[in-house]
């Protein structure tokens, strides 16, 4: 790892390979730390590779690879991700009563073993944090952070509740695709966990190396993560993984074509969909928040707030990019966080973030200074009940 800095001066830690510098997307740089995995792809990574920088974690987006090509691999097989997840634990007595005053939802009911997914909000209702919070024994839960600066305020509201805030180290791989349960099994050293429902956790052994894993994932496909301490053998993991999974179908890939899947499927990305200038409400959350659940941040806002969302899909049959204007009746009125060409659908899609509140479902717009035509529609755009990881259907594909 060596710094560098950016045109806007912002000081930048980069992975260097062969004397170059690679680029990095977005996301925050304090504290960067690269993936233990990358020395075991580097021969993936070509010329216009780019890493991607999330929650402090940089691990890879782009390397070169067929997008469309890796897309339908996942949809059909298995395919493994190196993401940049980044996981602290919540320790002590009082665990379960500060993550209840933190989040929008109910969190002291959890069973140990259990997931879900948990939004944090200032007292005006925007959104400090989203992600996937895992109960791993009545007093200790791990949250898997998404993008964007948390301990401090973390810090700041600990005073009065008993309660240790652990950052794990931990780094996360993911395994995603109709065939992954196949694949779990023969990686498990023991076999594959029994029952592993869908966001439950387990503990399992692969090569020798205690791990957790969870029944989540960043696709909607069926699939699952590891967390994989620092001090694990990360070659003879990526070794097993890549030759005994790959038996199986499975094979590595860069995170573009997960990205496509993500806005397939609805995923929110914290920091460029959704921000604190957005409730849960405007961003299509409202139903992770339980209003009838006293004493959380942001509480008294949410109970005043609109409840009609800001954040709403697109497809389009033209090209369309982030970033671009939307315009509705003539005027200005928002614009696109997230695009891509959905293969399986045969069209565009985007996360269309409009300016106010309103009914913006079924309304014809336009985007960018070429004035693409799109329809505005709900979200996600297919497989509402999440059928497809939860194991109970699959797109013919």
């Amino acid at each position: 790892m060596n710094d560098d800095t950016t045109a806007d001066g912002t000081k930048v830690q980069l992975y260097r390979r062969r004397g170059r510098s690679l680029p990095v997307w977005g996301g925050s740089y304090d504290r960067l730390r690269a993936s233990p995995f990358i020395p075991f792809y580097e021969d993936r990574i070509g010329p216009n590779a780019a890493f991607t920088v999330y929650s402090g974690h940089m691990s890879p987006g782009y390397l070169d690879e067929d997008v469309e090509a890796e897309y339908w691999h996942l949809r059909r097989q298995a395919t493994l991700f190196d993401v940049p997840e980044h996981a602290i634990e919540f320790v002590g007595p009082d665990a379960a009563r500060f993550l209840d005053h933190l989040m929008t939802r109910r969190i002291a009911p959890m069973k140990v073993g259990r997931c879900c997914y948990g939004i944090i909000c200032y007292a005006d209702g925007g959104i400090l944090m989203d992600g996937v919070l895992v109960r791993l024994a009545e007093d200790r839960f791990r949250y898997v952070l998404a993008d964007g600066e948390i301990f401090g305020w973390l810090k700041a509201h600990q005073p009065g509740f008993d309660v240790e805030i652990v950052d794990t180290e931990d780094w996360v791989l993911q395994v995603q695709g109709p065939r992954s349960f196949d694949v779990l099994a023969a990686l498990c050293d023991g076999g594959a966990p029994d029952p592993f429902p869908y966001f439950s956790a387990a503990r399992v052994t692969m090569a020798g190396e205690p791990l957790l894993a969870t029944r989540t994932g960043w696709t909607s496909e069926m699939g699952f993560e590891l967390y994989v301490p620092d001090d694990a053998d990360h070659g003879a993991l990526w070794d097993h993984l890549t030759g005994v999974g790959g038996r199986h179908g499975l094979r590595f890939a860069a995170m573009a074509c997960m990205n496509v899947r993500r806005i397939e499927a609805g995923i929110l990305n914290n920091g460029t969909d959704m921000s604190p200038s957005m409730t849960p409400y405007e961003a299509g959350l409202g139903r992770f928040v339980n209003l009838d659940k006293e004493g959380f941040i942001g509480r008294e806002a949410l109970l005043a707030a609109d409840r009609r969302p800001r954040l709403v899909g697109l497809k389009a049959h033209d090209e369309i990019q982030a970033g671009m204007a939307l315009m509705f009746d003539g005027q200005a009125v928002g614009r696109l966080t997230a695009t891509a060409f959905s293969p399986y659908l045969g069209h565009h899609i985007a996360y269309a973030l409009f300016e106010r509140t309103g009914d913006w479902i079924g309304r014809q717009v336009t985007c960018g200074d070429k004035h693409v035509p799109g329809e505005t529609l709900d979200l996600p755009f297919y497989d509402p009940e999440k059928l497809i990881p939860r194991g109970k259907a699959n797109a013919q594909v």
